[in-house]
């Protein structure tokens, strides 16, 4: 299963043309959503990226364990011939932490609202570190699976304001209905040495976030020496979503930052 599942995500990055990957001259970017998500909440930040000329993959993340998510982004980065910016949302930023060791074409990673662990530490350790996440009471009832793990959801009629509260309302219902769940022991595993001590990184937060404190999220953009640190003032969770500029732009600052060798 696990190398189907890296295989469906070299197909999606191989279905682009060799001309969208390289013929810009600059760096592919690839971004990798969290919990309670889907790659479709990049579109704004895409259309913008695109835009200004660069190639873009958004890689489907599996959301069933860090190593298993990573290997799965490992395998799309393996499969762009291009220096790459590596992007990652909430526990997606625990992947890239992970996916990113050891590539060299990795040129930049962007931490958007998102984890950036250390060694031995987990996202749901991260999250509890500082007062101010109220994720835990919007939480569905677990959905078991057949190998003893189990799915989380986050309710449908408290999703807007968990995690979406900046987002129009009928688009927060939507993202509701489509939210993809996690798998409980990828919250509790913990990461192993991250690649952003080796690799330049930006980060990027609203300072209304109620998934992961602002204050934790400040904690591991100084610990990381970000680059460059935006906090988006009334921005929820979902920055990319609500505010697509200025997420873009950060990427952008990092990968001008990050040329092509």
């Amino acid at each position: 299963m696990k190398n189907f599942v890296k295989g469906l995500a070299v197909a999606g990055a191989l279905l682009l043309s060799a001309p969208a990957l390289a013929g810009s001259g600059k760096p592919t970017v690839v971004l990798v959503h969290g919990a309670f998500a889907d790659a479709s909440s990049w579109n704004g930040v895409i259309q913008r990226l695109e835009k200004d000329g660069y190639p873009v993959v958004a890689a489907a993340n599996p959301l069933r364990s860090v190593r298993g998510d990573a290997d799965s982004v490992a395998s799309v980065i393996d499969s762009i011939k291009t220096p790459v910016v590596l992007v990652g949302h909430s526990y997606g930023g625990s992947v890239i932490s992970e996916a990113a060791t050891g590539k060299a074409n990795v040129q930049a990673l962007v931490y958007v609202a998102a984890f950036a662990p250390d060694a031995g530490e987990t996202a749901i350790g991260l999250t509890g570190k500082f007062p101010g996440s109220t994720l835990g009471p919007t939480l569905a009832p677990p959905v078991p699976l057949s190998g003893g793990d189990k799915d989380l959801y986050i309710q449908q009629a408290k999703f807007p304001d968990q995690f979406a509260a900046d987002v129009p309302k009928p688009e927060a219902r939507l993202m509701a209905a489509t939210q993809r769940p996690i798998a409980e022991a990828a919250l509790g595993e913990a990461s192993t040495e991250p690649a952003w001590k080796t690799v330049p990184s930006w980060f990027v937060y609203g300072d209304k976030d109620r998934n992961i404190p602002p204050q934790a999220l400040a904690f591991m953009a100084e610990r990381a020496h970000s680059k460059q640190t935006v906090v988006v003032k009334g921005a929820s969770h979902v920055v990319m979503v609500s505010n697509p500029a200025v997420v873009a732009k950060l990427i952008e600052t990092a990968a001008q930052a990050s040329p092509a060798k």
